[in-house]
């Protein structure tokens, strides 16, 4: 009893390949690797964040004023292909002072393909003799997943909200304009 114990124990101990986490030490303690507040408005925030990661060569891949997507492809071998995947979502805060902020929350995936070969074998069917196997052989080469992950460094976040501070420090703050009753015009009608 007391050797199975020790196997399984054994067997949940198992260890951690590529910096990645377990599962079972995922924890939800209060960090800030993946937000950060600002002060100036959601879209503003967003925007900044286009920017930044247009400016890093990512391709951006959807965009709105509250969420920012971009893609952008590695080859670091030669048949392993590396695609990161950069979200940001932007969400209206209260700042310390009271004043209206933006919160921004920022994950990167990277996906890891490897190249597959996959062989096509080739038979013919010959009328009165039935189907006839030929050695005629073809191989085509496939791009397959064979990992994706959730990046956690702190440098590489750390990087990219600096370069969003400086793009965010480049635009103007929104200025709200009252409207008053006399303020608004009618729209011309159409002839």
């Amino acid at each position: 009893m007391v050797v199975l114990a020790a196997a399984l124990a054994g067997c949940g101990s198992a260890p951690k390949r590529n910096g990645a986490k377990d599962l079972a030490t995922e924890d939800f303690e209060a960090t800030n690797t993946h937000t950060r507040i600002y002060d100036a408005t959601v879209a503003q925030t967003c925007e900044a964040a286009r920017r930044a990661l247009l400016s890093q060569g990512y391709m951006i891949t959807a965009a709105a004023a509250e969420q920012v997507t971009g893609r952008k492809s590695f080859q670091p071998e030669g048949e392993v292909h590396v695609e990161v995947e950069f979200r940001v979502v932007c969400a209206q805060e209260q700042g310390d002072n009271g004043q209206p902020a933006a919160i921004a929350f920022a994950t990167a995936v990277q996906d890891r393909y490897g190249l597959k070969k996959v062989n096509n074998s080739a038979s013919v069917g010959v009328g009165a003799f039935g189907s006839l196997s030929l050695p005629f052989t073809s191989s085509n080469d496939a791009m397959v997943k064979v990992a994706s992950q959730t990046l956690t460094d702190d440098r590489f976040y750390e990087g990219f909200y600096a370069l969003l501070e400086r793009y965010l420090a480049r635009t103007e703050p929104a200025v709200a304009t009252p409207v008053t009753e006399g303020s608004v015009k009618p729209a011309p009608s159409p002839r």
